[in-house]
């Protein structure tokens, strides 16, 4: 698993990103019509296969499908619908977000390629039901996921990569500290940086 694990909202922030080092990136698109949203996808995937990133599509496990992406990330409530089954088919690999015991023991049932938990520290991007998690749950997630590799999300910055990965977390996955940088592109290769030191 790709200790930096980026997240972006738009193919050209993908396009912009990748080519500084980033092997690992997640298409979160939201709020925009199917069409386009396979648009992106199809032309993330081109992307991502020349720079030998590996791209997750959020959400849209059917557009995954049909566009032959081969890994996914699902919400909670995005696994109510998901063909688990359709996905191990074809080959899909697909990480899982939790919050809770309840949702990562729902979670590690599906033997994901990873789980997700989140918000660590407290975050701008959306409103959350759940307060930050904090490091002491990293360290108790990565104890009840045992091999399967636990991405941290939520308030990350590069200063707060150490103690993340110290706690157990495999990755770190990173959208605002990014999004809302002066300079993206030398924030990703600081981000890059820090994850490998």
């Amino acid at each position: 698993m790709e200790r930096f694990y980026l997240i972006v909202s738009h193919v050209s922030a993908l396009e912009l990103l990748v080519p500084h080092g980033v092997k690992l990136v997640q298409l979160r698109i939201k709020d925009l019509p199917e069409t386009e949203v396979r648009r992106q996808i199809a032309r993330a995937r081109d992307f991502c296969a020349v720079h030998g990133a590996q791209l997750v599509v959020n959400d849209y496990w059917q557009a995954a499908l049909d566009l032959n992406c081969g890994f996914v990330h699902l919400g909670q409530e995005d696994m109510d619908t998901a063909d688990f089954a359709a996905l191990r088919r074809a080959g899909v690999r697909f990480g899982l977000s939790t919050h809770d015991e309840s949702e990562l023991d729902r979670a590690l049932s599906h033997d994901p390629t990873y789980v997700a938990l989140g918000p660590v520290y407290p975050t701008l991007l959306k409103k959350m039901k759940w307060g930050p998690q904090g490091l002491e749950n990293v360290a108790r997630w990565k104890r009840m996921a045992g091999t399967t590799p636990l991405v941290a999300i939520g308030g990350l910055t590069p200063d707060r990569v150490p103690g993340v990965f110290e706690a157990g977390a495999d990755s770190a996955a990173v959208v605002t500290d990014i999004q809302q940088a002066d300079d993206p592109e030398a924030r990703t290769r600081e981000w890059i940086r820090a994850c490998s030191a």
